[in-house]
């Protein structure tokens, strides 16, 4: 579920412990998302911001994201107005999906600048604004929202901001009597039996609901369309506690039940609304045991069966619900492109293959063209030209049968014979050229495969790596403009686990990672492990003093990151460095290695996710 106004109420109690903290550093690693470092006031983390269409959130993240090398401009203008400055307000407007944080700021002139930071967790229209406090004028705005777009605002630098429009909802938070709940549940039924005519702008904002069967309205609908922040979860919840206490009848539907359950329903509506009122949240996920999707929510979800999992805090809740979904959405579509490529390629290479292996195959019959030609050179006295086939004995064959053999009837007897053996020369030379093609083709679709695996668990600095090594190695065309000066690589980051007895583990995750992790700075008594004839990823560990269960833990994630992943007794091989080699010419992450060993293994995720894991440079 996405969330609602009361986790939206949650996150910003928690954020108001950043008030006096002061902003030190903001990145924009992504389109959509941005990072402010803050520190001071008893606080130190990363504030995650997102206006991702499917993610929207805002949560202190331990998470580490990869920074383009050059920062988008809104990231820029909000370093010149908001980087070093003192946050001073946390609030939430309403009880809707909208935060403003107040930020001052000296100036170039030295005089105090106050800002305003507008995040908008709206679903596809979410947004971050950089406003002036004083006259709410816009800075810039992450998205965009021109005229074309939408009529009621414009989200653009120099214009004036407005808020999203209201929804005409009560705040459930200010519902203190049974009569007032009652009243909101009836005001609604009204509404969705006599919805007022839709606008354009409550059309973009979210479609108005037409006229509705008085006897088929739900109470989830009710709850839903009364009160602003309540999401069909919630709502849900609410009637369950209401059903399980068992002091009534079953909710109906319909209008003519409103003053019955709301009877019903308030008790638990008032219960759960006091809880938020004095701020007691209690942050969970919720894996249900069927196939539905998991949830997350600040209260207890007791109609929801599965595995719960408790949180300390909302933003480790929000950060493990969310995970790496919006990264690895993103991944994946900046990857598509690059997958669709390899793919053809791919493709390309099985179909050359198999032509390859026809051409063998006749070229094989090399001999025989070679017998034919020099039995037509014996029997020339007997052919004439125009013939289109001679009878004679084959003297190759032990029995000596009559044969024919096929003649070009504008031929000469002696250039009949001469293509006989032209044939010959041809396919015994192919045999040798033919064999080396195969390699090449099978050598370069192994390489495909083990870029189409790097791409399955790639990040988006790791995407970049290989289409900058498919451009070195001439598959695809660079994008840099002509006459631009190219930038000279830098050392590649490396992902680096902990066993559990403290040694280091490096993975690379591209052939970029690969090569320099194995052939550059790895020592040469490390430990080098790599799945045995599966692509996957080179993986290093760092020193001679380690025990089995680093060894197995290595193992592991060398299967995990690899094209077995999801297969058991996964066969990895294990060497020294010393013995492994990278042969002049070959491909990107190919070497050739001696004196291993094999251990079989079976990728366990839950373990892996165990182990700490950093980027290093």
């Amino acid at each position: 579920m996405a969330l609602d106004g009361i986790v939206t109420r949650a996150i910003t109690h928690e954020l108001k412990a950043c008030i006096g903290a002061r902003i030190y550093k903001i990145h924009q690693p992504g389109p959509h998302d941005l990072v402010l470092q803050i520190r001071g006031g008893g606080v130190q983390g990363k504030l995650l911001i997102s206006a991702n269409p499917t993610y929207p959130r805002i949560h202190f993240t331990e998470q580490s994201f990869i920074n383009p090398l050059e920062a988008p401009m809104f990231c820029m203008l909000l370093r010149k107005h908001c980087e070093g400055a003192v946050i001073e307000a946390v609030r939430q407007v309403g009880n809707e999906r909208i935060i403003h944080l107040d930020v001052r700021q000296r100036d170039e002139l030295g005089d105090m600048s106050f800002k305003r930071i507008i995040i908008e967790l709206m679903g596809k229209h979410s947004n971050i604004i950089l406003v002036d406090a004083a006259t709410e004028m816009i800075h810039d705005g992450i998205h965009h929202v021109t005229p074309m777009i939408s009529s009621y605002r414009v989200i653009m630098p120099g214009t004036t901001y407005i808020a999203p429009p209201e929804q005409g909802k009560d705040d459930p938070l200010a519902i203190t009597d049974e009569t007032t709940f009652t009243a909101a549940l009836k005001q609604t039924a009204d509404a969705l039996i006599n919805p007022p005519i839709p606008d354009e702008d409550s059309i973009h904002f979210g479609s108005v609901p037409k006229g509705a069967d008085p006897a088929a309205i739900t109470t989830n609908q009710l709850l839903v369309g009364a009160f602003s922040g309540l999401s069909p979860l919630l709502a849900k919840e609410i009637m369950h506690r209401t059903t399980a206490a068992g002091e009534s009848g079953p909710l109906l539907n319909g209008v003519d039940h409103i003053d019955a359950n709301a009877a019903q329903l308030w008790p638990a509506f008032r219960d759960m609304m006091e809880q938020f009122r004095s701020n007691r949240y209690e942050p969970q996920t919720v894996a249900a045991s069927s196939n539905a999707k998991p949830s997350f929510s600040v209260t207890a979800l007791t109609h929801l069966g599965g595995e719960v999992t408790a949180f300390e805090t909302v933003s480790q809740c929000l950060e493990a619900f969310y995970g790496d979904k919006a990264e690895r959405d993103t991944v994946k579509q900046r990857a598509n492109d690059l997958i669709k490529f390899l793919q053809n390629e791919r493709n390309k290479n099985a179909k050359k293959q198999g032509k390859l292996e026809e051409t063998l195959e006749e070229a094989k019959e090399a001999d025989k063209f070679r017998s034919l030609g020099e039995l037509l050179t014996m029997n020339l006295h007997t052919i004439q030209r125009g013939d289109d086939f001679v009878e004679t004995i084959d003297y190759y064959d032990e029995e000596q049968p009559i044969i024919k053999i096929a003649l070009d009837p504008l031929l000469t007897p002696s250039q009949n014979a001469q293509r006989y053996f032209k044939k010959y020369t041809k396919f015994r030379n192919s045999l040798t050229v033919v064999a080396e093609q195969m390699q090449r083709t099978s050598e370069e679709t192994a390489y495909l495969e083990s870029l189409l695996q790097q791409l399955e668990s790639a990040s988006i600095s790791d995407i970049d790596e290989i289409r900058e090594e498919l451009v070195e190695q001439g598959y695809l065309r660079s994008r840099e403009k002509r006459g631009v000066k190219k930038r000279k690589p830098k050392q590649p980051a490396l992902l680096c686990y902990t066993s559990s007895e403290g040694v280091p583990i490096f993975v690379g995750k591209n052939n970029t990672q690969n090569d320099f992790l194995t052939n550059k700075s790895s020592a040469p008594n490390d430990t080098w492990l790599h799945t045995k004839d599966i692509p996957g990823s080179h993986v290093v560990i760092r020193g001679t003093t380690f025990g089995d269960e680093t060894l197995e833990e290595a193992a592991m994630l060398a299967a995990h990151f690899s094209q077995a992943k999801s297969s058991s007794l996964v066969p990895v091989d294990y060497t020294l460095i010393r013995y492994v080699k990278k042969p002049s010419g070959a491909k990107p992450g190919y070497v050739i290695y001696d004196n291993q060993k094999t251990l079989f293994i079976t990728p366990d995720e839950p373990r892996i996710k165990q182990l700490p894991s950093v980027i290093k440079q």
